[in-house]
């Protein structure tokens, strides 16, 4: 179902305009002529995304915003002015605004807004055929993740399987789970198991179940996970751990839709999807003898590869900021050099070491800013490569250098405010106040 958001303007161009943009973004609207219209529909409807004028007649947007939340309503609203003002805006980010955008607005940067809020890639990121609720909370920035989400999604509807290739934290199971979602079976089970975390001798009972008294210590009937996934998809993480001696029986379990619980001569008939995910090469496995060649063509029907996070830089920022609001910290912001060393990092523990290192920093920071200090010493360490200094530089004025440093974020990020403001350490309405200010737009 796609989200919903309320459109409040006395302005009927405006309000229309920015209704327009929202449509173009595959988002349901509704639009309002006044606050106090949209008050009877808003405990009704249930907004996900409030767009809001701060100066109408009757009920201006501030008290909506006030009343909003006196009343226990939490839907976040963006609060629009002709009439800036630092005591307005101040107002309404500690009343719990999301944003604060300056008349005439710049429409990429009202999508980019409702983007960062709902947590979903604005229409044409990604791909206008994929419902945007089953991108929510997924960060996939970098054409290769695009990529990946635009296949799997095709995949998804048919009910082949499917392997996941890539190294531990790349987000294997984030596009499992995507997978799962965008299927016929979403309103069945997913059901997950690692392979390598489970001890070889009760590998076979979790997968197959047992019977009663099979051996010591089945005091009573397990399904085991192929049942329970029955009729929806079976995930089975690090498959490359799966001792040689229990593949045949994983084989044919796939191959028949039968499985036989451990202690039992009978089968029972499953009905699953598999995904599978692997931080091995496979290949290699299978010339090594460590991995059955029947099973690997089996898994290997589609598969996808999860390259490491140093591949695909442009995901480290955002996924920095989705770790922060995941702690309620969506307030913090990092500061430009600490987000130069997050992106230049290498990261090899990937987005479980980004979340690690994001949670720590957000811990040790007093402020709302975060800085190097607060990031790990592995991640201060790794700094870009060292270049041959640039002692022109040094004799730069602070505005040219502050005028340098803009145009590289938006040559960089090319030309999206949101993305260079986040490597910049500002807010995007003050990167929008910079540009207005030197001309640069």
């Amino acid at each position: 179902m796609a989200a919903l958001a309320f459109v409040i303007d006395d302005d009927d161009r405006q309000r229309e305009l920015y209704a327009g943009v929202l449509k173009n973004n595959a988002l349901k609207v509704k639009t309002f002529a006044s606050a106090d219209e949209a008050w009877k529909e808003l405990n009704a409807s249930f907004p996900d995304v409030i767009i809001c004028d701060i100066r109408m007649p009757g009920t201006d947007g501030i008290s909506f915003l006030t009343r909003a939340r006196d009343s226990g309503n939490s839907t976040p609203f963006i609060l629009v002015t002709a009439y800036p003002e630092v005591r307005d805006a101040v107002r309404a980010l500690k009343l719990g605004a999301v944003d604060y955008l300056e008349k005439p607005i710049d429409l990429d940067e009202l999508a980019a807004a409702v983007s960062d809020v709902l947590r979903i890639p604005t229409l044409g990121d990604i791909d206008d055929t994929i419902p945007l609720e089953l991108l929510k909370d997924m960060i996939i920035d970098s054409n290769t993740m695009k990529n990946i989400v635009r296949d799997a999604f095709k995949v998804a509807a048919s009910d082949v399987s499917v392997l996941l290739t890539g190294p531990s934290g790349a987000g294997k199971e984030v596009v499992a789970n995507f997978i799962h979602r965008a299927s016929k079976r979403k309103n069945k089970p997913m059901v997950a198991l690692n392979c390598a975390a489970i001890p070889q001798n009760i590998l076979a009972s979790e997968m197959f179940g047992h019977r009663k008294g099979a051996f010591t210590g089945a005091i009573e009937h397990r399904k085991g996970i192929f049942r329970e996934a029955d009729g929806g998809t079976l995930f089975l993480d690090e498959i490359g751990d799966m001792p040689l001696e229990l593949q045949p029986t994983l084989l044919r379990a796939i191959e028949t839709g039968m499985v036989s619980p451990v202690g039992s001569d009978s089968e029972i008939k499953v009905d699953i999807r598999l995904i599978a995910a692997t931080n091995r090469d496979l290949e290699k496995a299978v010339e090594r003898g460590e991995f059955r060649e029947d099973l690997f063509y089996r898994l290997n029907v589609i598969s996808f590869h999860l390259p490491p996070l140093k591949k695909r830089r442009e995901d480290i920022m955002p996924l920095a900021k989705f770790f922060l609001a995941k702690k309620n910290l969506a307030e913090r912001r990092f500061s430009g050099s600490a987000a130069e060393l997050l992106v230049n990092h290498d990261w090899p523990g990937n987005a479980r070491e980004l979340a690690n290192a994001v949670e720590r920093a957000a811990i040790l920071s007093n402020t709302d800013i975060i800085l190097p200090e607060h990031l790990p010493a592995a991640v201060r360490r790794h700094t870009p490569l060292e270049k041959t200094p640039d002692f022109s530089a040094q004799a730069k004025t602070m505005r040219q250098a502050e005028i340098d440093a803009i145009k590289s974020a938006l040559e960089t990020t090319g030309g999206n405010r949101t993305k260079a403001a986040e490597i910049l350490g500002i807010s995007r309405r003050a990167l929008i106040y910079k540009i207005k200010d030197y001309d640069l737009s």
